[in-house]
């Protein structure tokens, strides 16, 4: 198969030397005298645990994978393991149906029962068009220079500040780096949390039964179950573990609404719009909980046909429809019903491996690039894998108040990627192919400005609350 034959192209550059590193992808077909050293979010865990000779490959039999024989994207880009649509989908809804659920409670609390739900709807819409801005620009730079493989979200922030104007190109490999770190230290983060939330979820199961043991213990039980998932290396057999759980945690919204929905107090007693000082809040937690624009590339990118993504039906707008709503819906019930003292619980254990994928996927290419050539690079990814689990269970294990530290880290982190790289990517190519209109740039500017906002509201709330809780517990 060509996609085979490519990929060990690909492979061959890091053993022999004689073919020429991938620039953008991992997928080897846009190929550059380019040094790897500098790529990030390019590896797609497809390295063979046994070199095959390239004559033991089947020949390229030309003009690469199409859409239409189910081996690649209509743009040309080899995958190996396609993606469905309904299992893309389910990808995306896991992939943002995550800590920030939990959260949407108090955020309603924090600007009102009739003002929060009609905040969350527009940030939510905000947000997605945030995400067809990158898919957007990620498209154009691959039309407008011929690209074989489609950029991710580093690569497009990079290849849009190196193909714009002439005072920005100097600085694209810094906002590359830039937006990776905020990736990286986002991925991680969440998967730090998700130990501190599963494990604190079966012990609160376990003390009602009279089983009553330390956090810490749960903790430890699960470290297996999860190391098993996060060394599963490729997204299409992620499908049934995100399946699993997007079963798992919607029958857990089901009984949470139920019991939420039983002897509701009338809306009158809620405060229909919170305090003004009380709005920074909400936002911060808002924003925080639109976590998954750093999965719309990656997800987009490894569809059997990726153009059914972005479409009016496609992926993204059905997904982030039903995520959207279910925030509003869980948001507006646990204030509701509870008041200031919201208290919502599931188990999220296998969302870890899809938040997992992506740091592997940024933090692993530049490792090897660093090393050098690796004998066996799927065990020496298998450890790079274990160990950065072996990371979060420590730091959930060792480090207190892990959520307040990690929603400081996500407010800004979030905010940048969701809300400020996708209208800045979209104002320099719009200037750079001369489409920018002064419509565009106002929209623009008003997301920027939400997007600034959102980071520093967010910082405000979570530092806030890292000062009261170590106050409090001192």
């Amino acid at each position: 198969m060509e996609m085979n034959g490519q990929h060990n192209n690909a492979e061959t550059s890091g053993s022999g030397g004689a073919a020429k590193q991938p620039w953008y992808g991992s997928k080897s077909s846009c190929l550059s005298d380019k040094s790897v050293s500098g790529s990030f979010m390019t590896f797609q865990s497809r390295d063979p645990i046994i070199s095959i000779p390239m004559e033991q490959k089947g020949q390229p039999s030309g003009g690469g994978g199409g859409a239409g024989n189910g081996t690649g994207h209509s743009h040309g880009i080899p995958v190996e393991h396609p993606t469905s649509y309904l299992e893309t989908l389910m990808h995306l809804f896991k992939g943002n149906v995550g800590s920030g659920i939990f959260a949407m409670g108090d955020a309603v609390r924090n600007a009102g029962i009739i003002l929060g739900p009609i905040v969350v709807l527009c940030l939510g819409i905000i947000c997605v068009h945030c995400q067809h801005l990158l898919l957007c620009a990620s498209r154009t730079l691959d039309e407008k220079h011929q690209l074989k493989t489609a950029p991710d979200f580093a690569e497009t922030v990079e290849l849009c500040f190196e193909k714009g104007p002439p005072r920005m190109q100097g600085i694209s490999k810094l906002v590359k780096k830039i937006v990776n770190v905020f990736l990286c230290v986002t991925q991680l983060g969440f998967c730090c949390i998700y130990f501190v939330f599963i494990s604190e979820n079966i012990k609160q199961v376990f003390d009602y039964y009279g089983y009553e043991m330390d956090v810490h213990f749960h903790m430890a039980v699960i470290l297996l179950p999860i190391l098993l998932t996060a060394l599963i290396r490729n997204l299409k057999y992620l499908a049934p573990f995100s399946t699993l759980a997007n079963v798992l945690m919607l029958v857990g919204i089901v009984i949470v609404l139920y019991y939420t929905s039983q002897d509701l107090p009338p809306v009158s007693q809620r405060v229909p719009v919170a305090r003004l000082e009380q709005l920074p809040l909400f936002f911060g937690t808002a924003i925080y909980a639109f976590e998954g624009i750093g999965l719309v590339l990656p997800l987009h990118n490894e569809m059997r046909e990726p153009n059914k993504f972005k479409k009016p039906l496609g992926v993204l707008n059905i997904g982030m429809t039903i995520v959207t709503t279910l925030y509003i819906v869980v948001g507006m019930l646990g204030y509701l019903k509870y008041g200031p003292e919201i208290i919502i619980s599931m188990s999220i254990l296998f969302t870890y491996a899809l938040q997992f994928y992506i740091a592997v996927d940024i933090i692993w290419p530049n490792l090897q690039a660093f090393l050098g050539p690796v004998k066996y690079p799927v065990l020496a990814e298998s450890a790079l894998r274990a160990f950065l689990v072996l990371v979060t269970f420590i730091l959930a294990e060792a480090i207190p108040f892990l959520g307040l530290f990690i929603s400081l880290v996500g407010a800004v982190s979030s905010s940048a990627l969701a809300l400020l790289f996708p209208p800045i990517l979209e104002l320099v190519t719009r200037y750079t192919y001369g489409t920018l209109t002064p419509l565009v740039i106002f929209k623009d500017c008003f997301i920027l400005l939400l997007g600034f906002l959102g980071m520093f509201t967010g910082g405000y709330e979570s530092i806030n609350s890292i000062i009261h809780a170590f106050q409090n517990q001192d």
